[in-house]
């Protein structure tokens, strides 16, 4: 490469971090919780970008919580082991011999591929589950479903401990229910209600696709809580971000300032919707 070239690389480079500058000073000791997917968790590589983007957080002040899905790995076991899922209106039934599956893939084998991934790139990572420290208490959500739980409360004083110390919390989606079950909770709805209960500065939802679309295709880069409402009576929304858009306006009704649906595809989607005007998905607050 030429001088001239490498000049320019890190003019343009000096130029992106003082831009950032503001947007670092706004998160200082703010609280941002993100909800990794197991679409989003992609390749090695996407894997140690991810953590590196975690790490940067955690050094300019940014208190990042961590909630990861896991369903593609979740599936994987349960094929491998050859355990056969009932399903009831589309939906999985979790018993007993899936529910050891579940914990074992969420809070073992992605949970610690995590951690680790941000503790090679400097950082400080714990991993829990909803069950330690009482986080999540759950109520079963449907008997029909089995052992799948809906966060009935959620104790945060584990993890203010953890920002106390500077360590970043991973949290895998599993809860205890009022008579000691284990719970399986949707990893979206888990972020949702903890992101609730810490009163979090932002929701980031990283997923497999861009954000929400309007009726013609585009993404839609800030709605309201009544627009998701009309979108989603009018079949704009409709499928699979149905349920995003429901975690992220409750988010947002229980005090979260706002919720940000992130197509976690993308390289530093996190540092792109945080440290910069463009942003990198659909913002939705009141």
């Amino acid at each position: 490469m030429k001088t001239q070239d490498m000049n320019r690389n890190w003019i343009a480079t000096a130029a992106t971090l003082s831009s950032a500058l503001p947007y670092m000073q706004r998160y200082d000791d703010a609280v941002v919780v993100i909800k990794l997917g197991g679409h989003a968790m992609g390749s090695d590589e996407g894997m140690e970008s991810f953590a590196r983007d975690v790490v940067l957080l955690r050094q300019v002040g940014v208190n990042p919580v961590i909630v990861h899905g896991g369903g593609p790995m979740i599936n994987a076991m349960l094929d491998k082991l050859q355990i056969t899922s009932e399903f009831v209106n589309g939906k999985r039934v979790t018993d007993a011999a899936t529910m050891e599956v579940v914990e074992m893939v969420l809070s073992g084998m992605v949970n610690k591929r995590i951690v680790q991934a941000i503790n090679a790139q400097g950082g400080k990572a714990v991993g829990l589950s909803g069950k330690d420290a009482n986080l999540i208490t759950c109520a079963q959500t449907n008997p029909d479903l089995g052992f799948v739980g809906t966060p009935s409360a959620i104790d945060t004083k584990v993890l203010h401990t953890l920002f106390e110390k500077e360590m970043i919390p991973v949290i895998a989606p599993i809860g205890t229910g009022h008579a000691g079950e284990t719970f399986n909770i949707n990893g979206d709805t888990a972020a949702g209600a903890i992101a609730g209960a810490l009163k979090a500065d932002r929701l980031l939802l990283l997923t497999d696709v861009a954000g929400v679309k309007n009726a013609q295709g585009e993404v839609v880069t800030e709605l309201s809580a009544a627009d998701v409402e009309a979108m989603t009576q009018s079949g704009v929304i409709a499928g699979g971000m149905i349920p995003k858009t429901e975690t992220a306006t409750q988010a947002v009704r229980d005090g979260v300032r706002a919720a940000i649906i992130v197509d976690g595809r993308v390289p530093n989607s996190v540092l792109l919707e945080l440290f910069t005007d463009h942003g990198a998905g659909s913002m939705i607050r009141d």
